[in-house]
């Protein structure tokens, strides 16, 4: 699962220009002033002297209000938003090269992106190798949601906000309140046909960006950075100042309200129309015609652009691969050798764990994921395991291995460089060979040849990994027991439904839709019998 309610917008696969969805995508873009965009390609796990070739482009449009009169068969009255999943291995690229390009450099459009430099320089790369001669060299407006996010936070007088880079699904989970499975990101995206599950992945990548933004502006309109709904009036200031002049005149009230209409008529003419702007790329060409093919922004997303937009703009150097440093190949150490070579036998697990019998264990299974499995932790947890995560977001090794040697557990990671250090004890780590969630949570349960019965999924926290109360808690006693930090939803109340809290965080379960599909999806990944459990 990766974003709550998949249905709330509408998503179109793009593969060629004589498609309706094509159709569709050319006249969305005549009726969006905000455009959330994301890439996708092959993951490459060599370093290579090219870049890798971009296979998705989704196009997140928030869609303006249809004018009156307006043709657009295609585009529903109800619908705000769309996702187009641009095919770029079936779709000609030199068909929609200049589309794309005019939407990048369209004043009338602000663009939204999660890092989306490098998308830009794996695109400008993909399109030139298909006889696009001038390359994709800017995005403008533009606004990156990592900056939108350092707006949101709240900064405290005298402290400094935290340089830390946060993902898209931390962001995600902050400013919306939602999980942002990140599970398909390396996925195999040039395999075509693209499975439901990559769509759907693709689109919500895309259409995130837009929620974020929405939490962002909002926020902006009311601190009072921006006024929204002026209706036909374009600048408060500059009207009420006309106003002003106007009623100090000794005029009867028809002449000034003719005067003050014309007069917002040329202030809204003077900020909203198009004055034939071009931009010229580096190379010397128009990239920008002198005719409005799209809608303009309104005045709230316009003064969002003139406040806090930016401009993505590649340098020469950015459009070659950046090569090696060594010039020539060094002898490895005596030292380095012996360090390889245990890493070499320390890579497959030997065994016995330490929670073994034969060391004096209790027979439980006990883990410690750091942060590159952080999300193993959570499906651990889901099929009953004990999963733990580090004390601090940033441990150093060694307090990594003393956690683990302290609680007895097996660390795993997919740092091969912990496996390097001397002071590790035997049987104490493990690196997880596989990239997605599912995959990792078999081989580890292979690996350590661990026991999942159905009675155990969702037997623990996800959030805390803590156990669960004994005895389920009634709908009056779950309001009670949640008061002051969780709330309970209205509809439940006469659903006469079981709850279960956590005993560490007090967090609070019931068997919702969720837990149903949580428990659907762990029988499936775990080839169990088609038998929901109960708590």
């Amino acid at each position: 699962m990766a974003l709550e309610n998949p249905n709330a917008f509408k998503t179109h696969l793009v593969s060629s220009t004589d498609s309706p969805e094509f159709t569709h995508l050319t006249r969305a873009l005549t009726r969006s002033s905000l455009v959330a965009l994301d890439a996708e390609w092959k993951p490459t796990r060599s370093q290579k002297s090219s870049f890798p070739a971009v296979s998705l482009l989704q196009l997140a449009c928030r869609l303006s209000p249809r004018l009156v009169g307006s043709s657009d068969e295609l585009l529903l009255p109800d619908e705000e938003s769309v996702v187009f999943l641009v095919d770029l291995i079936l779709i000609p690229l030199p068909s929609i090269w200049e589309l794309l390009r005019d939407l990048f450099v369209s004043p009338d459009i602000l663009k939204l992106g999660f890092r989306f430099k490098q998308d830009l320089v794996y695109l400008s790369s993909t399109f030139s190798s298909h006889g696009c001669n001038l390359r994709f060299d800017r995005v403008e407006p533009f606004l990156d949601i990592t900056s939108i996010y350092n707006h949101l936070q709240y900064k405290q007088p005298g402290r400094r906000m935290s340089k830390d880079i946060k993902s898209l699904a931390t962001i995600c989970n902050e400013v919306l309140g939602i999980s942002l499975s990140k599970e398909l990101q390396c996925s195999d995206w040039s395999l075509r046909p693209l499975t439901e599950a990559q769509r759907t992945y693709a689109a919500l990548d895309a259409h995130c960006l837009l929620d974020i933004f929405e939490v962002f502006q909002a926020k902006v309109m009311k601190e009072g950075n921006i006024i929204q709904n002026l209706g036909d009036q374009s600048s408060l200031i500059s009207i009420l100042g006309l106003k002003e002049i106007l009623e100090e005149d000794d005029l009867c009230d028809k002449i000034m309200k003719t005067r003050f209409v014309e007069a917002v008529g040329v202030v809204r003419a003077t900020a909203c129309s198009d004055v034939s702007r071009e931009i010229v790329s580096e190379e010397g060409m128009v990239l920008r015609s002198q005719q409005r093919s799209s809608l303009p922004m309104g005045e709230s997303l316009l003064n969002v652009v003139k406040k806090y937009g930016e401009k993505l703009l590649l340098k020469e150097s950015d459009k070659k691969p950046k090569s090696s440093r060594k010039k020539g190949k060094r002898r490895p150490s005596a030292g380095l050798i012996r360090k390889e070579r245990l890493l070499e036998i320390s890579d497959d697990w030997q065994g016995p764990p330490p929670w073994d019998l034969s060391l004096g264990g209790n027979g439980c299974p006990k883990f410690l994921c750091d942060v590159m499995v952080e999300g193993l932790a959570k499906h651990l947890r889901c099929v009953g395991m004990d999963a733990a995560i580090p004390y601090s977001r940033k441990p150093e090794p060694r307090e990594l291995i003393d956690q683990a040697h302290r609680e007895s557990r097996v660390l795993l990671t997919r740092d091969a460089k912990l496996l390097r250090h001397d002071y590790i004890l035997k049987n104490q780590i493990y690196r997880v060979k596989s990239l997605l969630k599912n995959e990792q949570l078999l081989e580890v349960i292979e690996t350590f040849q661990l026991k999942v019965s159905e009675d155990q999924l969702m037997s623990r926290c996800t959030k805390c990994n803590g156990r669960f109360i004994q005895k389920p808690l009634s709908t009056e006693e779950a309001v009670e027991a949640s008061k002051g930090f969780q709330r309970i939803p209205d509809c439940l109340f006469d659903k006469n439904l079981e709850f279960w809290q956590c005993m560490d965080c007090n967090q609070l379960y019931w068997e919702g839709t969720q837990y149903k599909n949580a428990v659907q999806k762990f029988i499936d990944v775990c080839k169990l019998n088609n038998i929901t459990p109960s708590l």
